[in-house]
């Protein structure tokens, strides 16, 4: 047994991604019929869970900056390799993935009784692309893995999707190409000027400190455009309301919940880890674009009758506070961009899943449709409320952990003060100033959202809905509980992945003296 349990923990890594592969060639066997793919897609989703918990319970030490986990296999040589590690930025963001894909998987029951063998083999794949992403080690794997999302993603939306699927199938197919060009030109610039002769990850960011000024900008450009493509950031945003509207609900809570963390997960690991200087002398218009991203996405928000449009600009707005927290430059800004993501996972999933609920049972989303609907769903109103409030901020919920700790590290960033303005605040205080109207915002269209489906005057059409199933209750309450756990005691999540990002600000520190 001990002999079984160490050749897990020497190929932990490869073992996890290999699960999902299994999982869709399986599936693709079966039956075509849905409860039995579903429930042996469930079956590996667990397993994958239990095994990322059994990697962070059994010897991950977060205290280490290391890599831990090494697997590092030939591939084309030793130019190319099949290298496999984490660290704590990575381990978090690997079990958000596990997290989500169970509730993912019981909340399609509705959705994959069309082509239930194609889709959950598409859901699997998506999800060896996306743990992929956050594992490899090797620059050219890691590009592999980002583009092989495209494509399950395309069919999830275009095969399963609303009546404009086709439409935001190919938007999303089209801005997604455009970010992985962006990144294999940067890929093959990194390798070809930096003389290398190596995709690893860790050798390729020692040499792209010395590389010639002109190389860096060109590659922290291309990489940034890739990522806040993904993340997405103004003016590159359209793609995802569109993408969010037509996608069915389990899709959306997997996009939401997770593909948009491989954009800020790639600014943290390559723009900061490979380019600290250029991320410093870009700093300035990354703070307005992130500032932007806030408070613009917050006010389209207020505007929106489609309740997921409402949730998909909120999102757009709440990742514009990964880029300020990664733009601050402090140990507090740093700590809560990363919550952030991992907190917006979990609220936004839960979001999407409550407007889906409603979806199925009325076939609209059209806000002015509703009213009074708290007398007729109460488990759905008060999930809804809990899910608002998370959404806002509340304290001791996990959204507030995140968006405090940006604003704290925003405001006593000692890199903002080195930025002249005609006000006597410092740039930091006045980029606080403007993204903290967000609060205010987000309040305002969550609870105007709240009022306007769930009270007021009652729409007597939809007398006759049930509330939630038994299968939708669990899937809110296992994401809900996470929100609140998270919430009281961040240091539980936090303490993963701290040691990692303070050793990236220290870096930038170290390198170009700011602080």
């Amino acid at each position: 047994m001990e002999h079984l349990t160490q050749l897990f923990l020497n190929h932990a890594l490869s073992t996890i991604l290999i699960l999902p592969v299994v999982a869709a060639i399986v599936i693709a066997f079966l039956p075509s019929k849905e409860p039995i793919c579903r429930v042996l897609a469930l079956i590996f989703s667990l397993d994958i869970l239990l095994n990322v918990l059994v990697i962070i319970f059994s010897k991950f030490d977060p205290n280490l900056t290391a890599f831990q986990y090494v697997e590092s296999y030939q591939w084309f040589g030793d130019v190319i390799r099949f290298k496999l590690a984490t660290d704590g930025l990575s381990i978090s963001v690997v079990l958000l993935m596990a997290i989500l894909l169970p509730v993912v998987i019981i909340a399609s029951e509705p959705i994959a009784k069309e082509k239930p063998k194609l889709y959950y083999s598409m859901l699997m794949v998506v999800t060896t692309s996306v743990l992929g992403v956050f594992l490899a080690q090797d620059l050219f794997l890691f590009f592999l893995f980002w583009e092989l999302e495209l494509v399950p993603m395309y069919f999830l939306i275009a095969i399963w999707g609303g009546p404009n699927r086709n439409y935001a199938a190919m938007k999303f197919l089209i801005y997604t190409f455009i970010a992985g060009a962006c990144m294999f030109a940067a890929v093959l610039l990194l390798f070809f000027s930096s003389g290398a002769n190596t995709f690893d990850m860790e050798v390729l960011a020692r040499y792209a400190k010395s590389l010639p000024h002109v190389f860096q900008l060109a590659c922290f450009i291309l990489f940034f455009l890739c990522f806040i493509i993904k993340l997405p950031s103004f003016p590159f945003h359209t793609w995802l309301p569109d993408a969010h509207v037509e996608a069915p609900t389990p899709v959306s809570m997997l996009l939401a919940g997770i593909l948009l963390k491989m954009g800020g997960y790639g600014i943290y690991r390559i723009c900061v880890g490979f380019f600290p200087n250029i991320l410093v002398e870009l700093g300035l218009w990354i703070t307005i674009l992130a500032v932007v991203n806030i408070v613009g996405a917050a006010i389209a928000s207020l505007v929106q009758d489609d309740m997921k449009r409402v949730i998909a600009y909120s999102s757009v707005s709440h990742m514009g506070f990964v880029l300020l927290g990664v733009v601050s430059m402090t140990a507090a800004g740093f700590s809560g961009g990363i919550f952030q993501m991992f907190s917006h996972g979990l609220i936004s999933a839960a979001l999407f899943m409550l407007v889906g609920t409603l979806y199925e049972r009325t076939h609209t989303r059209q806000i002015t449709d509703y009213g009074g609907m708290a007398k007729y769903m109460p488990k759905c109103f008060y999930m809804f409320i809990l899910g608002a409030m998370a959404n806002l901020a509340l304290p001791a919920l996990s959204g507030f952990v995140g968006e405090s700790l940006v604003f704290y590290g925003a405001f006593t960033s000692k890199y903002f003060a080195n930025f002249p303005t005609a006000l006597h605040f410092n740039f930091g205080q006045i980029c606080v100033l403007l993204s903290s109207l967000s609060v205010v915002l987000t309040a305002g269209y969550m609870l105007w959202l709240l009022q306007r489906v769930f009270m007021g005057p009652e729409n007597t059409k939809w007398s006759k809905l049930t509330d939630l199933r038994l299968s939708e209750m669990v899937v809110l309450s296992s994401l809900f509980i996470l929100v609140i756990v998270w919430g009281v005691y961040p240091a539980s999540l936090s303490c993963l992945y701290e040691p990692s990002s303070t050793a990236l600000l220290t870096q930038i520190v170290s390198l170009v003296k700011i602080l």
